[in-house]
């Protein structure tokens, strides 16, 4: 085979990876313009190596992708330590239903939900649990990966597992019954009916905003189901007939669009549990809408 095959047979095994090593990148920094720069650095890394020697392609790119991730996440520490209020990830938004990549590579283990928790792990921790849990490395690469010994992966898997366990509920619904309730959200959220609301809410419900300090939002995690039905309600009242929602794919899961007068304001994804949503994630970051239609579709 001549070195311009080499290359080519190089660059198709590369594309057909691209999407997973997109979302591996994602999954650890929650950032579509960092998980883009590590699979680009990847890239350059892959036309540099040695294909023939490499027992797996996929293995190695994975490898590559993480470890550059993992660099960009210790790199990225004091600046999310620094945000003003609460940090969410950028959300990736699919108006498509039928968009043939997310079903496989962006279901829930990429919610708005699992990500927030993550980010409350340690990066050597959150590396741990998503070579793991997501790719179902075994220890003996991980150790490699992270530089630490076997008993210590099996620690930060530990630790990661329980703290995820805490926050995530036990039993997921179906797409269906999650998009019915998320459509019954909307549509009580549109006519401003705050009792319907709060027959949708847990009565702990609990909501996180991000503003990144652009555009107002609130510096902790609200809670109860009067106060976030009254804060949806506010808004309608506040901009009467100039509010609307469309629904989204929103990292694998149905969420919506708030525009208000006809432009994005943001962009809302939920959790669920019990037929009751548990978890609102909103972000309004105006640097973290760019998935979204800018203008509302009629």
């Amino acid at each position: 085979m001549n070195g311009h095959n080499d290359d080519a047979g190089a660059e198709e095994v590369f594309a057909g990876l691209r999407t997973r090593l997109f979302s591996t990148a994602y999954r650890m920094l929650g950032s579509r313009a960092d998980a883009d720069d590590v699979v680009q650095d990847a890239w350059l890394r892959w036309q540099d190596a040695d294909h023939a020697s490499l027992r797996s392609a996929e293995a190695w790119l994975i490898t590559v992708t993480t470890r550059l991730a993992l660099d960009r996440l210790r790199e990225r520490k004091a600046e999310r330590e620094s945000y003003p209020g609460s940090w969410l990830p950028e959300p990736l938004v699919e108006m498509d239903e039928n968009t043939p990549e997310s079903a496989a590579e962006l279901a829930s283990d990429v919610s708005l939900a699992l990500l927030w928790t993550l980010e409350r792990l340690s990066a050597d921790e959150r590396a741990a649990f998503l070579l793991r849990q997501a790719f179902d490395q075994d220890y003996g690469d991980i150790a490699a990966l992270l530089g630490k010994s076997e008993a210590s992966c099996r620690q930060l898997v530990h630790r990661a597992q329980e703290k995820v366990r805490e926050e995530r509920p036990r039993f997921q619904p179906s797409p269906d019954a999650h998009r019915a309730l998320i459509g019954a959200f909307m549509q009580a959220a549109g006519r401003g009916d705050r009792e319907a609301m709060k027959a949708l809410l847990a009565s702990d419900v609990a909501l996180v905003s991000d503003g990144g300090g652009k555009m107002p939002s609130f510096h902790r995690v609200l809670h109860g189901a009067g106060r976030i039905a009254g804060l949806f309600w506010a808004v309608e009242h506040k901009h009467p007939g100039g509010v609307h929602y469309r629904m989204a794919r929103i990292n694998g899961e149905p969420g919506l669009l708030r525009y208000i007068d006809g432009l994005l304001e943001s962009i809302q994804s939920f959790s669920i549990h019990d037929s009751r949503i548990t978890s609102v994630f909103v972000v309004r970051n105006p640097d973290k809408l760019g998935s979204a239609p800018k203008q509302l579709l009629v």
